[in-house]
């Protein structure tokens, strides 16, 4: 099957090798951790956490000279961090456990992930819009 080439006035954006292969290692660290959340397999779902975030934070910063690849990697980044402590919260046993009102140590979660899409929201109400002649992968 023949890809699509990009159309004459379009300009191409290629991931080297090296950075594709970064990045499907990093779906696998993802899912064993998540694999690991699920089957309730405490130290490799903890131990999955480091690589998975390391991986994501260096994505991150090789993209960086792309707005939307920076604010969509960065929105990564948070959510494995809301991710994973939701999943240590679990394996701790205090997810459970009252913090205020009807709400649990697991809803500070909330509070990383609305972070990631605060970002996004930055990016598509604010960056986007602004920058609509820029090259950008989004």
């Amino acid at each position: 099957m023949a890809t699509k080439s990009p159309a004459p006035t379009e300009t191409a954006y290629s991931i080297p090798l090296s950075y594709r292969k970064m990045e499907n290692l990093h779906i696998v660290f993802w899912l064993l951790k998540d694999i690991s959340w699920c089957m309730v397999w405490r130290p490799l779902g903890i131990a999955m956490i480091f690589p998975t975030l390391i991986i994501s934070i260096v994505i991150a910063w090789r993209t960086r000279q792309f707005v939307s690849e920076l604010c969509h990697n960065v929105a990564i980044t948070i959510w494995i961090s809301a991710n994973s402590y939701w999943m240590i919260s679990e394996f701790a046993g205090f997810d459970t456990k009252p913090l205020f009102t009807h709400y649990t140590y697991k809803h500070l979660a909330i509070i990383p992930f609305g972070i990631g899409l605060l970002i996004l929201a930055f990016y598509y109400v604010y960056w986007k819009p602004l920058h609509k002649n820029e090259l950008e992968t989004m």
